[in-house]
């Protein structure tokens, strides 16, 4: 399972980004029919749908929220003030259409969230290297022509401009469709990719509420994940991901896999 130490900081929720070498269950979290939209929703169970959408939010302890992906990105927030957080699902129509920014606009009517004090942990999906679409698409984007489009630059950005500061930000970096080992892709794989769960849930609330803008914990450089191996206590270890020297934080590309290449889909939306 795949960890961000910009969330393991906060030891007030748990979180995760599945794999396909480790499968997660949305069993007994709470969970949504995504449709490819900006619509978030908060979740009233702790266990399945809440209805059609692609970002859960929630303040509730107890309440797990999460997604669904296979090249789409799964980003995760978390309020360290006011204990909220949510799972997002952000694939190129989500991502047009602002689906963090309205996320973000939720947890602040619902839970009075301020950007500011926000965190956010991008997950792996499909790379500037490998994400190939077509002129209609590209030209949402500001590209003159078809082309490669960058999704997790596109939702930093969109973070950025919410309000959250750039250090509050972390990204894994990890490209869905290089990684056949790692990861499912939809474009690599299609009707036989499978999904992959991302969560986040809050573990307890505040029992001394903080005044607004106080944050919880120092935090770690956001330049790296993890991935968690299963194993009992005593031997649980992290391998840490590094990202290469000279890595723009607004650049995700971290190298195709020479061989997947040959394999690419035509330019799409």
């Amino acid at each position: 399972m795949l960890t961000s130490p910009i969330l393991e900081s906060l030891p007030w929720l748990e979180h995760g980004f599945g794999t396909r070498q480790a499968p997660l269950s949305q069993d007994g979290m709470a969970s949504l029919k995504q449709i490819h939209s900006s619509l978030s929703l908060v979740a009233d169970r702790r266990e399945g749908c809440v209805g059609e959408g692609d970002a859960l939010v929630t303040g509730e302890a107890g309440i797990t929220v999460s997604i669904r992906t296979a090249d789409c990105l799964p980003i995760l927030l978390a309020d360290p003030v006011g204990r909220a957080v949510a799972a997002i699902h952000a694939g190129w129509r989500g991502t047009h259409a602002h689906i963090v920014t309205e996320t973000i606009g939720r947890m602040r009517s619902e839970f009075g969230s301020v950007a500011a004090n926000l965190v956010a942990a991008i997950g792996p999906g499909i790379g500037p290297c490998c994400y190939e679409v077509g002129e209609d698409v590209a030209r949402l984007f500001g590209m003159e022509r078809a082309g490669r489009l960058d999704l997790a630059s596109e939702n930093v950005s969109q973070l950025i401009e919410a309000g959250v500061p750039l250090d509050q930000i972390g990204v894994s970096g990890r490209c869905t469709f290089c990684d056949p080992v790692q990861f499912y892709s939809w474009r690599r794989d299609h009707d036989r990719a499978g999904r992959m769960i991302s969560f986040i849930g809050v573990l307890h609330t505040r029992k001394n509420t903080k005044s607004a803008g106080t944050r919880e914990t120092s935090r770690p450089a956001l330049s790296d994940f993890q991935i968690r191996r299963r194993a009992p206590a005593s031997r649980r270890s992290f391998l840490r991901l590094r990202r290469p020297a000279g890595y723009d934080p607004l650049f995700l590309g971290t190298g195709c896999n020479k061989a997947s290449r040959a394999q690419r889909p035509a330019a799409s939306g």
